[in-house]
């Protein structure tokens, strides 16, 4: 597991170099066919990723966000998101990351956040306790629902407005994967989201689950390659019969 922390955090630190090099600078923006944005600091990273996996791990599949999928020949598939919050990008609010999975039997394993700009990592992995910038790190705990900070991307992400069951304007809205950053250090203790794609989601499961958290699809279950990308992460897991009931109530 070492090797391949090492890989993954070496693929953060090259992430890291193209992020800032185009970070509030000016460059055109282009439309992925769900209108979606994407811009050139996007590709770039995920095209320079590949390039090093493809290099030292050849036997890997790989499975990004902006280029067609690889099929390796092992069990083991890199999940590469090069910018989680590309609005937030855009506009210069440095609360993106740059996300890292490795899944094991389409498992994760082994997780990165990397925020470039405020040089925050969030590691985690696979009976590994959970770091920021190499320092281990603990989920809040002994939190209720009442009590609890929330966060979600977007209420557009949900079909139905669902959040309004624990309240709509407890919500902070718009972090991105940065707000996983900050639940496993214990200033976020509940996020719920729908609609991820795996890229999305991959690498936050050891980073939660590392620091004592928890983190599943809105059923219970723990997230693969296959989920549905619902996702509720709780800094205490003592808040799950609650969560569920509000997400289950008629």
């Amino acid at each position: 597991m070492q090797e391949l922390i090492a890989l993954a955090t070496h693929l953060a630190d090259e992430a890291g170099i193209i992020a800032r090099e185009y970070f509030r600078q000016p460059f055109d923006i282009q439309r992925k066919a769900d209108q979606s944005p994407v811009t050139i600091a996007d590709q770039s990273i995920e095209a320079r990723l590949r390039e090093i996996l493809q290099r030292d791990r050849p036997q890997d599949s790989i499975l990004g966000e902006e280029f067609d999928n690889i099929q390796g020949t092992s069990n083991l598939t890199w999940v590469i998101d090069p910018i989680d919050g590309t609005k937030s990008f855009m506009m210069g609010r440095p609360t993106f990351g740059t996300l890292i999975a490795l899944c094991e039997d389409s498992k994760p394993i082994l997780g990165i956040i990397d925020q470039p700009i405020s040089n925050e990592r969030w590691i985690g992995a696979k009976g590994h306790p959970t770091t920021l910038n190499g320092v281990p790190i603990q989920t809040r705990k002994n939190v209720t629902l009442d009590t609890a900070v929330m966060a979600s991307t977007t209420p557009e992400m949900f079909d139905t407005p669902i959040y309004e069951r624990f309240g709509k304007h407890r919500f902070a809205w718009g972090s991105d994967c940065y707000a996983y950053g900050l639940l496993a250090s214990g200033h976020v203790d509940l996020i719920l989201e729908d609609d991820l794609k795996p890229f999305d989601f991959a690498a936050l499961s050891p980073i939660i689950e590392g620091a004592g958290g928890l983190i599943r699809d809105w059923q219970g279950n723990p997230l693969t390659l296959t989920s549905k990308g619902q996702v509720i992460a709780l800094g205490d897991p003592a808040l799950w019969n609650a969560t569920h009931a509000h997400l289950t109530e008629a």
